[in-house]
């Protein structure tokens, strides 16, 4: 078997390209990180080469084709359901990129390849100051307390939060005894959250608060 000089090139290439977008990942400390993001790309890069190589009169687009079902399982792994949120969305679209970019540089497509490193950069690193300054004008929280269990407070405690300026976009509750557990996944901004907090403090019925 021959060294193919271009190949070696091509998965340096995906080494670096896997590397600069995992520094992000690995800065802030997510599930997959510098070396699982180089593996990635390496291994598409790979596995698209070999596909040219080992069967150069058949459709490489069959390999393809089980990179992307295959990375799909990865990025599976990395999304986890926490407190009422779905977390690990960006890092399993990370992957699925970061392989989409392997294949790009062991297919030759160095320049598209190239754009969407750059892209992948400024999304990830650019973006979440917007993001955080849109945290500060409208934030998602969950409440849920307990209280005597009644209708009439139940239905006091739904319009302190519409009195409060916040939007109720689920809600629920149940019964244990005399007291009452509910819940309530609102959106506002920050000040009108703070102002909801004060008064459910105020109020002596609440029990218990956790948000």
């Amino acid at each position: 078997m021959v060294l193919n000089l271009e190949d070696v090139i091509k998965l340096l290439l995906a080494v670096a390209a896997g590397g600069l977008i995992g520094i992000e990942r690995e800065f802030r400390d997510k599930a997959a990180g510098f070396r699982t993001l180089i593996f990635i790309c390496a291994g598409a890069c790979l596995f698209t080469i070999l596909s040219v190589n080992l069967a150069p009169d058949s459709d490489p687009n069959r390999i393809a084709a089980n990179i992307v079902t295959g990375v799909g399982f990865l990025g599976a792994g990395v999304i986890l359901r926490e407190g009422g949120k779905v977390i690990g969305l960006t890092t399993a679209a990370t992957i699925w990129l970061t392989a989409a970019v392997g294949m790009g540089i062991g297919g030759g497509q160095y320049l598209i390849s190239a754009v969407m490193v750059l892209m992948a950069m400024v999304v990830l690193w650019l973006l979440p100051f917007i993001e955080r300054r849109i945290e500060s004008i409208r934030a998602e929280k969950r409440y849920e307390l307990v209280c005597p269990a009644s209708e009439e407070k139940f239905e006091a405690l739904e319009r302190l939060f519409v009195e409060s300026g916040l939007t109720v976009h689920g809600r629920s509750h149940s019964k244990t005894g005399d007291q009452m557990t509910c819940s309530w996944y609102v959106i506002g901004s920050p000040k009108n959250h703070a102002a909801l907090a004060r008064k459910l403090f105020a109020d002596h019925e609440i029990h218990e608060i956790r948000c």
